[in-house]
């Protein structure tokens, strides 16, 4: 099994923080979703506790999945036309863009709440913007906004990956499998 990413594959490193992160994003949209629409409770702040927590190790892991991206070579697209390889380009560094917007602007979120970004208990990350209601209000709908952007981008990836491995029925989606 491959280490690093050669022009014909990805390697462990990449796939294994790919899924990572797909699962991650996942499962903080639904909470995301689910927590907003329920009545403040224990229940709900627990809810708000985890997802910023899981937030918090999303920004971690896309910072260093942007690292690990920059010191690697990428499988060739060479068997894709000029608009999949852009198309392609333009969706995995929107992904980038949206991975990294997004919990930046929880941690605003959070900030301008006055409220304390914890990860895990193990230490707590200092405020980034001082307590102010309508800053508050603002991030809020710009998290929620760039969080349907992830989900429609999500959607097309998982769909151009799934035309190709059907349809075309070539290796771009067995790339990221192993």
């Amino acid at each position: 099994m491959l280490f690093k990413n050669t022009r014909e594959r990805f390697g462990i490193v990449t796939i294994f923080i790919h899924w990572v992160m797909a699962l991650l994003l996942i499962v903080l949209t639904i909470i995301g979703l689910y927590m907003v629409n329920i009545p403040i409770s224990a229940q709900k702040l627990k809810l708000f506790g985890w997802h910023k927590e899981l937030g918090l190790l999303a920004l971690f892991l896309v910072m260093f999945r942007i690292v690990w991206r920059l010191g690697n070579i990428l499988p060739s697209l060479d068997s894709l036309n000029i608009f999949e390889r852009f198309a392609a380009k333009t969706v995995h560094w929107l992904f980038y863009v949206f991975m990294f917007a997004i919990p930046i602007t929880g941690w605003i979120v959070t900030s301008s709440a006055g409220l304390p970004a914890s990860f895990f208990g193990l230490f707590v990350l200092p405020n980034i913007v001082a307590t102010n209601n309508d800053t508050l209000e603002l991030f809020q709908m710009i998290h929620m906004w760039l969080s349907y952007g992830l989900i429609a981008l999500f959607c097309a990836h998982v769909g151009a990956a799934l035309k190709h491995h059907f349809i075309n029925k070539d290796d771009i989606l067995r790339r990221m499998l192993r």
